[in-house]
């Protein structure tokens, strides 16, 4: 498979070449055997280094990486006899939101998720992920059936933020989003939810009212894109000003973790999930599994105390 570079990979993208060239053409001699090892111990070391020092803007870009995993994968990882469910009941389907019912651990449960796309043309027929209100009203309608059945609750986030064309207005984008938010608040079902990629403004929010709030090491949750930020604050969108929006907002899974809005970091294989999907599949797994395992074990009573505090608290500071 072809790897895609960030620019801030170029360096490595030039090592790996020089690495599958000498793999390719390599002798008996013994010569460039020993080249190989040289040239692939230097890539660790500058991959250590690069990846070490990233900074705001940079996780965006890997966050938003064209072959990063999506819901679907995850799911097909994690889940087994996965059926999608379609349809919100009243207007239509919006495949930039998918869920459906799947096993996951011996047990069933409800999973929901943003869905990009991968090719240029599901990209344009998902909306690159960017719903609209019939995919919240979708959401809304799956996690009600959840609590009926009383599945636990997956959700993955994976959104540049809810899709704000004309239609979407005036179909009632912003009650959709808060009827998902007042009902994830309430639901007497355990909820875990985990920001795979980009996580933006309410769009990402209308999936990640949970008991439990996870993010990928290389994802990012904010109320707004850097772009967006930066054209605000800095009434423009150069890159420079990009970035530094980015490093404003504080985005980034290890700000949230020490701010206490979320659980856990989940760490991922160097250089992103792309690089090795098995293995960061395998870490999300054990996560999802150890923080569902607690919730389970939790009466419904305490269940619903402590989410309604964990929100509470999501603010607070002491001069």
């Amino acid at each position: 498979m072809a790897v895609t570079y960030l620019d801030f990979e170029l360096p490595l993208a030039a090592l790996d070449t020089r690495i599958e060239t000498l793999r390719r053409t390599r002798d008996r001699s013994g010569a460039d055997t020993r080249e190989l090892r040289r040239l692939e111990a230097e890539r660790r070391e500058l991959e250590g280094t690069l990846y070490e020092a990233l900074s705001a803007w940079q996780r965006v870009e890997l966050a938003r990486h064209v072959d990063r995993p999506q819901t679907l994968d995850y799911v097909q990882r994690l889940c087994t006899d996965f059926f999608e469910l379609h349809g919100d009941r009243a207007f239509g389907d919006d495949p930039a939101i998918v869920g459906g019912i799947g096993t996951y651990h011996r047990q069933p449960v409800m999973v929901i998720g943003h869905q990009r796309g991968h090719s240029t043309q599901e990209r344009l027929s998902r909306n690159f992920g960017m719903a609209s209100p019939e995919g919240y009203r979708k959401a809304l309608r799956l996690f009600h059936m959840a609590e009926r059945l009383g599945m636990p609750i997956l959700t993955f986030i994976d959104t540049q933020g809810a899709y704000t064309g004309v239609g979407a207005e005036q179909r009632g984008q912003a009650e959709a989003i808060a009827h998902t938010l007042r009902a994830m608040a309430l639901l007497r079902v355990p909820i875990v939810s985990v920001v795979i990629g980009e996580g933006g403004s309410g769009g990402a929010l209308a999936l990640g009212l949970a008991d439990r709030l996870l993010m990928q090491e290389y994802s990012c949750y904010s109320v707004i894109s850097p772009e967006g930020c930066s054209a605000i604050l800095y009434r423009d969108r150069t890159p420079d000003n990009v970035a530094r929006a980015a490093e404003a907002l504080r985005l980034t899974a290890r700000d949230l973790y020490r701010f206490g809005v979320i659980d856990e970091v989940v760490s991922e294989p160097v250089g992103g999930a792309h690089r090795n999907p098995r293995r960061a599949g395998e870490a999300l797994e054990r996560a999802i599994a150890r923080h569902l395992a607690e919730l389970k074990a939790q009466s419904l009573p305490a269940l619903l105390a402590r989410r309604y505090e964990k929100y509470r608290r999501i603010g607070r500071y002491v001069e």
